[in-house]
């Protein structure tokens, strides 16, 4: 028995016993043992109930293709070049990018557990079976990376109208690519790489990490304040395959209408969501070290920081670290 099959016989939640595992998958129970002690290093909180046997402390949803498939649009169906579900990949980024010219526009892949999920600036992002979601999406586009800009806050906005569209609520953008809940705490991430040429063709491949639950031990290893869907849905977020669908169908929409319109189709959006706007702000980097307010985007999608004279200071580099003081 591999973890991935441990795991989709303890999704239901109910408890199951060590000999009965043992017996249904033809091992030791010193072999099951070890099984779960390899869920728990991965971050699964698989609970000992005695007698009783191992248990989830809530049942989760195993992602399944066919599922996200069938709850997408009909339209929005037809348009993936691929949808693709694995257990474990070094980043779902990574594997969109092995296939290159290959991979057809829209090609999604989803994995249940990334050994090297990338986060922004190069950090890694944690990523347990079972608990959140890992997603890539790859978009061709005919014009260059000079007319991309914007693409990382556009698809922030598009998370959140897929997050609207599921019901939840309470959850805002950081410029320039995170996803937090508006009373704190980081509930996603999102990175863009672009491959091809400045004047087109191009591609870019868009990496989404969005938190479902996080446990007290996850919470810790992050690092900073984070949040899950959960917290923001009373406790239960929704059918991870359900999450996945509404996400896989707002970017091919969302996409579609940056491909033909830019940032400027999103910048209302984007106003209404940013949680910088009006903030004290405190920004570092490459130019050095300076406070601000936080004065929204321009229609590039560069942030926009009104400096203590009234002027306004413009940042384009993603490599600036921006913090509310």
């Amino acid at each position: 028995m591999q973890p991935v099959q441990l795991l989709a016989l303890l999704a239901d939640g109910e408890p199951l016993s060590g000999a009965r595992l043992a017996a249904q998958a033809g091992m030791t129970r010193a072999a099951i043992w070890k099984q779960v002690e390899a869920l728990r290093a991965r971050g699964v909180p698989v609970e000992a109930r005695g007698a009783a046997g191992y248990q989830l402390p809530w049942p989760l949803q195993m992602l399944d293709a066919a599922r996200i498939r069938a709850a997408l649009p009909a339209a929005e169906a037809r348009a993936l070049g691929a949808l693709e579900v694995h257990w474990e990949l070094d980043s779902t980024s990574s594997e969109l990018q092995r296939r290159g010219a290959a991979a057809g526009d829209f090609s999604v892949v989803l994995a249940e557990t990334q050994s090297a999920g990338r986060g922004r600036r190069g950090r890694e992002w944690l990523s347990p079976p079972g608990l959140n979601l890992y997603m890539s999406c790859l978009k061709r586009f005919d014009a260059g990376f000079a007319a991309l800009s914007g693409l990382s806050l556009a698809v922030g906005v598009i998370v959140l109208r897929a997050l609207e569209h599921l019901g939840i609520a309470g959850a805002g953008l950081k410029w320039p690519n995170d996803v937090l809940a508006a009373a704190g705490g980081k509930l996603g991430g999102i990175l863009v790489e672009l491959n091809g040429e400045y004047q087109g063709p191009c591609a870019a491949i868009i990496g989404i990490g969005l938190n479902l639950r996080l446990t007290p031990a996850l919470r810790a290893q992050a690092g900073q304040p984070a949040c899950d869907l959960a917290g923001l849905a009373g406790g239960i977020p929704p059918d991870r395959n359900r999450v996945a669908a509404a996400l896989i169908a707002a970017l091919v929409d969302g996409l579609r209408q940056f491909e033909r319109d830019g940032f400027a189709a999103f910048g209302a959006d984007y106003a209404r969501y940013d949680l910088l706007h009006g903030q004290s702000l405190q920004l570092s980097g490459a130019l050095g070290a300076f406070d601000g307010v936080g004065a929204g985007v321009d229609t590039r999608g560069a942030l926009q920081v009104r400096m203590a004279d009234g002027s306004v200071r413009r940042i384009d580099s993603a490599d600036v670290t921006v913090r509310r003081s």
